[in-house]
């Protein structure tokens, strides 16, 4: 009997390609006649371009194109998705940083070189750009996520009076700044045409393949059906090609112009603005309990940054403070502060990250208030059901994490007493915290396609994306399982919009959306062989009862026979069969609240001398569902506490109030961790199958990791220290 690949340690199927770099990312796909872009972006934060003298970028070596407002490329807006301007349309400067034109040219370098030849001059005004002056605008979120909600006990008045009525109360104000995806691989594109400009294929990185796409193909006025889009590898993402942004029209619009292929590389510094960030954002948490650390009431109140130019709208209380712990009053109130900066858009858990900072430090300060250990007071407020709507969890062990957490840790050797562990010149603390993420399918059909072949190997198949998180050997897995085959037999596709529509690689929702159509497609190809073997006169099976075979372990079996899929597909003369088929939720979609969940525990050094933070252990524990691949989820909340450490004491990327500029915008200003930063992170997981979410029981683990890790690194730092830093990073100048 062939063992089932799912829940053991996979190697990736693609990872010999990566590391040998035969990989071939968007930048490095070759093109014969191709012609190299570069951006001009403007100067200042808000204004109007008076003048722009193109005349020697026009003229110098190599160069074949030009467009700005005066010779634009007749870009169109996508209602409602992405940034609601289009680049070189008008002469409106909405941010520093803002597309202003293009150059494309021979060579890289000639682009670049040319690029820096153009002069624009400006109307300047004074941008707004301060997240504490601005006027204030309720938030406006997707379906399903209020900006605002206000939940009262009977006979209870106001959040206030509950506030009033509680034995102790803690009220706390944080602060985020602006924060990168810093992806490894720049955004890029390579974009080119048919001979009659009927079809365009675009070459680059995104998360939804069919929306990149769909995206350009109505920036560029063309049918849907002509854009194919591949994107095969794509060197980390995090929320930053969740939408299309402008490199790919703007290319796709040139090579149309100029007739031949045309690739376009972002500077790094320019992905800081050409490409969405994460807001920043205030916030306000409050909270009242009784002297045993139940809490009566929860209050958490936000202020995001939100560009003129649009997209993402952060809103971080719905996700964390409206679903983690029992209260019978609840208010929230999550409101935009429009300011002129480049675009937001999602970011490793957008909305949790900031929201769980925020109300697992308040946490923290209530421990301390009421004198309780932190897990137990988290424990005395656990929820069993949704606070607010009754709904329960499809499946939910967060007290399995706390308490294996707080033994593989070691949390009994914490003491409570700030600054009370001393080794040398070191103050030695321990924090916790939690983490909650949204569980979710997407509600639209995913679709997979698998092709049983007559060398006894099988091709899975779906147009979801591989950011480097896992999906392409995820899909190898998971067809592997469901056919009984070894995994060695077992290719997979992905990342090309000529492939059937999948999961979006966004929300961790990829492998539990696509874990289902991946079944329903195996489940429809040995239905297709079943009906070869009893219809094609060449098998030994024809004329026989489909209900007489039976499909086990990659071999068919009935009236005494025993074949192999390729063996009967080469004894009937046949290549293959195929099909495919989707899976979207049913009605328990609506009938259960999704989640997972985790809890996060941190050993802080900080100098006591000089007020350097450093990270000495980190354990974090989740509730996932079942895992697929234990290398991959492992590699994925390692690398999300990653994440929330750089949160905790690393990123920011200050905005001048009276530039607009954000003045980090380079690898070399903009911190984020290096192996230095970080200790061994030792990770557990419960492997407890949500079997309400899809047959498999399996969630995703992607975004987990980030939420609620910087909370712990701050509790840690004040055990450590007696010093409460609310507001990120927490550097050493804030620690002295």
């Amino acid at each position: 009997m062939t063992v089932s690949p799912v829940g053991r340690d996979i190697d990736r199927v693609d990872g010999r390609s990566k590391v040998t770099g035969t990989a071939r990312y968007s930048a490095d796909y070759p093109a014969s006649n191709l012609a190299h872009a570069y951006l001009v972006t403007s100067t200042i934060g808000r204004g109007s371009i008076r003048t722009m003298d193109t005349t020697a970028a026009q003229n110098a070596p190599g160069v074949v194109g030009v467009y700005s407002p005066a010779n634009p490329l007749g870009l169109r807006l996508v209602p409602g998705i992405g940034e609601q301007y289009a680049p070189l349309e008008d002469t409106q400067i909405r941010f520093r940083g803002q597309i202003i034109a293009m150059v494309v040219a021979e060579s890289s370098r000639q682009a670049r070189d040319a690029a820096g030849l153009i002069s624009p001059t400006y109307d300047e005004q004074p941008p707004r750009t301060s997240l504490a002056d601005e006027p204030r605008v309720p938030a406006a979120g997707p379906p399903g996520h209020p900006p605002s909600a206000l939940v009262l006990a009977p006979g209870v008045a106001s959040i206030e009076a509950a506030l009033a009525a509680s034995d102790v109360v803690v009220e706390a104000s944080f602060h985020q700044p602006m924060q990168h995806a810093v992806a490894m691989e720049p955004h890029a594109v390579l974009a080119e045409w048919n001979s009659d400009h009927t079809q365009l294929t675009l070459y680059s990185g995104a998360q939804l393949p069919h929306t990149a796409a769909l995206g350009a193909a109505i920036r560029l006025g063309v049918p849907p059906t002509a854009v194919r889009l591949i994107t095969p590898y794509v060197g980390g993402a995090f929320g930053s090609r969740v939408i299309p942004w402008y490199d790919a029209p703007l290319a796709a619009a040139a090579a149309r112009q100029l007739n031949r292929p045309v690739r376009l590389v972002l500077a790094r510094e320019q992905v800081f603005t050409v490409v969405g960030h994460r807001s920043a954002v205030n916030q306000t948490i409050k909270l009242g309990a009784s002297r045993g650390g139940v809490l009566n009431a929860v209050s958490h109140v936000s202020d995001a940054s939100m560009p003129f130019v649009g997209y993402r709208q952060m809103q971080p209380a719905v996700d964390t403070s409206a679903v983690l712990y029992k209260t019978p009053n609840l208010h929230f109130d999550q409101r935009h502060v429009m300011l002129d900066v480049p675009p937001t858009c999602a970011m490793r858990a957008p909305n949790e990250a900031p929201g769980a900072f925020a109300l697992e430090t308040a946490m923290d300060e209530l421990a301390v208030a009421t004198g309780i250990d932190p897990v137990e007071l988290r424990q005395r407020n656990y929820a069993t059901v949704v606070p607010g709507t009754g709904l329960r969890w499809s499946s939910k062990h967060l007290d399995d994490c706390y308490r294996v957490g707080v033994r593989r840790f070691g949390w009994s050797a914490r003491r409570a007493e700030p600054r009370s562990r001393v080794d040398g010149q070191w103050l030695v603390g321990m924090g916790m915290a939690t983490a909650i993420y949204p569980g979710n399918r997407i509600p639209d059909p995913v679709q997979v396609r698998v092709r049983l072949r007559d060398d006894d190997t099988a091709v899975v198949s779906s147009a979801t994306a591989d950011t480097g998180t896992g999906g392409l050997t995820m899909l190898a897995i998971t067809g592997a399982h469901g056919l009984g085959v070894p995994l060695r037999r077992v290719k997979s596709e992905l990342g090309d919009t000529n492939l059937p529509p999948g999961a979006p690689a966004v929300g961790s929702m990829a492998t539990a959306s696509t874990v289902p159509a991946v079944e329903a497609a195996v489940n429809a190809a040995v239905a297709e062989l079943i009906k070869v073997a009893v219809t094609d006169p060449r098998s030994p099976w024809q004329g026989a009862n489909s209900e007489d075979l039976t499909y086990e372990n990659g071999h068919l079996r009935g009236r005494g026979i025993s074949m192999s899929f390729g063996r009967l597909l080469t004894t009937v003369g046949r290549p293959s069969v195929e099909a495919t088929a989707a899976a979207q939720p049913g009605p328990e979609a609506t009938q259960y609240e999704f989640h997972s969940f985790g809890a996060h525990f941190c050993e802080v050094r900080v100098n006591r001398y000089t007020g350097e933070p450093r990270v000495t252990r980190f354990t974090t524990v989740v509730d996932v569902g079942r895992v697929v691949n234990a290398q991959a989820v492992r590699s994925q909340i390692v690398g999300g506490v990653i994440f929330g450490i750089g949160h905790a004491l690393l990123e920011d990327n200050p905005l001048e109030l009276d530039t607009g500029r954000l003045a980090a915008s380079n690898m070399a200003d903009y911190m984020v961790p290096v192996n230095a930063d970080i200790p061994a992170i030792d990770v557990h997981w419960l492997d407890r199958p949500d079997s309400v979410l899809n047959s498999l029981g399996a969630r995703g683990a992607g975004e987990l990791g980030t939420v609620g890790s910087a909370a712990a690194v701050g509790n840690a730092i004040y055990n450590a220290t007696g010093t409460r830093i609310r507001s990120l990073p927490i550097t050493l100048d804030k620690l002295l």
